[in-house]
C-alpha cells in the first residue's frame, strides 16, 4: 500500500512540474500591454517568494536581467535598480517599488514603477507594475502561480516594436521557466547553487 501511495505521489509531483505555462492579454486602453501567466510549481509559496525576492541573484537566473540592485527601503518595501540587456545591445534601466505580503497560504509580491529623474526617456522605461501571486495546493504538492506584469516602454525607435513584446509577453513564460528551475535546484541540487555558479539561462 505504502509503495502505491509513493508512486501517486511521484505521479502527481511529476504533473505539477511539467505543468504548462499559461499565458492571456488582458484588455485596455492604456499605452502599454499588459499580460498574466499561470501555473503550478511544485515548491511552496514561501520557497517561491524567497525565490523572487532574492533581488541581488536576479542576473543569475532572470531572463535578460544584468543586474537587479536594491538601492533603499522603507516600511513595507524595497526599491531596486533594474537593468536589462535585450537583442540588438538595447538596454532599459528603472526603479522598482517592491512591496511583498504574506497569508498563511500564500504570499505575493507587487511592484510599481519609481520614476528616476536621472536617466534620459531612451534608457528607461515609462510605467511597469505588476505581480507575482504564490497560493499553496490544497493537496500540498506544490504552489498555484499567477504572475502579471504591465509593461509600457514608451517611446520606441523605428524597427524596435518587438521590445514591447520583449518585456511582456515573451519575457512572461520564460521568468515563471526561471523561478520553476530554480526552485527545483534548490529543492533537488545540481551542484551549481552550492558552488556559486550560476542557474541555466
Amino acid at each position: 500500500m505504502r509503495r502505491i501511495q509513493m508512486l501517486a505521489a511521484w505521479l502527481v509531483a511529476a504533473q505539477v512540474a511539467a505543468a504548462p505555462i499559461e499565458v492571456v492579454e488582458e484588455p485596455g486602453n492604456t499605452p502599454g500591454r499588459a499580460f498574466t501567466a499561470t501555473t503550478v510549481i511544485a515548491a511552496s509559496p514561501a520557497q517561491l517568494c524567497r525565490i523572487v525576492q532574492d533581488y541581488a541573484n536576479y542576473g543569475a537566473f532572470m531572463p535578460n536581467t544584468r543586474s537587479a540592485v536594491p538601492v533603499g527601503t522603507g516600511s513595507g518595501y524595497v526599491l531596486v535598480d533594474m537593468t536589462l540587456d535585450l537583442p540588438l545591445g538595447q538596454v532599459k534601466q528603472y526603479r522598482l517599488r517592491l512591496e511583498p505580503t504574506g497569508s498563511a497560504d500564500g504570499c505575493r509580491l507587487a511592484w510599481q514603477l519609481v520614476p528616476r529623474p536621472d536617466l534620459r526617456p531612451g534608457q528607461t522605461i515609462a510605467d511597469t507594475a505588476g505581480y507575482w501571486d504564490f497560493t499553496a495546493l490544497p493537496d500540498g504538492s506544490g504552489s498555484q502561480v499567477r504572475y502579471r506584469v504591465y509593461a509600457d516602454p514608451g517611446p520606441v525607435p523605428f524597427g524596435f516594436g518587438w521590445i514591447v513584446e520583449m518585456m511582456s509577453k515573451r519575457s512572461l513564460p520564460r521568468a515563471v521557466a526561471a523561478v520553476r528551475e530554480r526552485a527545483l535546484e534548490e529543492t533537488h541540487g545540481d551542484g551549481r547553487l552550492s558552488a556559486g555558479l550560476p542557474a541555466r539561462r
